[in-house]
């Protein structure tokens, strides 16, 4: 009887309010990972500046408007985080299995898995020499001035000096709520509309996208003057770098720039208009946006360059690029584990930064999900009430 009861109660339970609130308790879970993360990455924060820190995480607009949604974003970061937590606790074991449920959410999970994967060995080739008694003096590229950061505590990272790269930089793709499922490039509705294509501007619009996120940390004289200054030390060399980061970036933008017919069509979603407006306002735009690229790049890696090693930052930079390049739409969300991942291994301290950061996520969510609720639309040529989503 017990039984039959719990059968009839299904109907319930498969209420679209119940569907859409498990990804509720998911972003309560991601907190608490990140959290987590903090304490385990930066072992000598206090506890209340993580959860500070944490709390001004779990606002960031992306993840917290499809905290709403049944979508399967939220839940795919909260197991790529969890994921990269037990790998870093050297609970291999417990992150091969949470990487399994990764991909069973977002089959190019698989990417994280292998990066995870991939810094768990570097971290355990680093415990094995240091049982050994071998020490080696890996000096990335960037003098680090945070004392605390040359505490690895699981990362591994080592002192740091200087560091290069060659300016590339990513993007999101964009795809409407009918056609994302559990996949990301092929879905079961339109696989011919998320077919694999070599779309390296999403480089460029991750970059930008993910810098203009932690805009008081990217776009603040203080920051501009540590490029100026890493160019006075690498003179021609610096130089040399930044012409060629213009030159792919400009190469890219005019080669390998995808307009997706959904993104030219679909004005539910906010890339539209920023396609429009921004991107395509004149045909010159997309090539002045290209120095902003760059810039927004450069200061990505110098300041990563801080607390982690060289061989960490191109496998960040080469496991962002498997995910975000083959797909041919622009949509931010698929912008958030990469995101994610660079902030917490960027260790921004500054406390007034992550301050107006979080000042900015409360109006962005605010105005968001008041657009949401508030300015429904009507097609012509569909039934139904439209709504304005990232």
């Amino acid at each position: 009887m017990w039984f039959a009861k719990v059968v009839q109660s299904f109907p319930d339970l498969c209420s679209v309010a119940v569907l859409r609130s498990t990804n509720g308790v998911m972003a309560i879970l991601c907190s608490v990972i990140l959290y987590d993360l903090i304490r385990f990455l930066r072992p000598g924060i206090g506890e209340k500046k993580a959860m500070v820190y944490a709390m001004v995480m779990a606002l960031y607009p992306l993840h917290w408007f499809f905290t709403f949604l049944y979508y399967t974003d939220v839940a795919s970061l909260a197991a790529v985080l969890a994921m990269h937590l037990a790998c870093l606790k050297r609970h291999y074991w417990v992150s091969a299995m949470l990487g399994a449920l990764a991909i069973l959410f977002r089959q190019t999970n698989v990417v994280w898995m292998m990066f995870v994967a991939a810094d768990g060995a570097m971290n355990y080739i680093e415990d094995f020499n240091r049982r050994d008694g071998v020490q080696k003096d890996q000096r990335p590229f960037v003098e680090e001035s945070d004392a605390l950061t040359n505490k690895r505590s699981g990362t591994g990272t080592s002192t740091m000096r200087r560091r290069r790269i060659k300016g590339s930089s990513k993007d999101a793709s964009l795809s409407n709520s009918e056609t994302d499922n559990n996949a990301t490039y092929q879905t079961q509705g339109a696989k011919e509309a998320h077919t694999v294509s070599p779309h390296l501007a999403q480089m460029l619009y991750f970059g930008l996208a993910s810098a203009a996120a932690l805009a008081p940390v990217h776009f603040t004289l203080k920051q501009a003057g540590k490029l100026c200054q890493w160019l006075m030390k690498t003179r021609i060399l610096g130089l040399l770098q930044i012409l060629v980061a213009l030159t792919i970036g400009l190469m890219i933008v005019h080669f390998f720039s995808i307009a997706h017919p959904y993104l030219l069509a679909d004005n539910r979603h906010y890339p539209f208009y920023v396609w429009r407006k921004v991107i395509q306002a004149h045909w010159s735009m997309r090539y002045l946006l290209v120095p902003v690229y760059v810039y927004s790049w450069f200061s990505i890696i110098i300041i990563l360059a801080r607390t982690q090693k060289r061989f960490w930052v191109l496998l960040f930079i080469a496991a962002t690029a498997m995910v975000l390049i083959p797909a041919p739409l622009i949509e931010f969300r698929y912008f958030t584990i990469p995101f994610y991942l660079m902030l917490l291994h960027s260790r921004v301290s500054d406390n007034l930064s992550w301050l107006v950061m979080g000042i900015l996520y409360i109006f962005v969510n605010i105005f968001t999900m008041a657009v949401f609720l508030f300015r429904p639309f009507h097609w012509d040529h569909e039934p139904g009430t439209q709504r304005f989503i990232w």
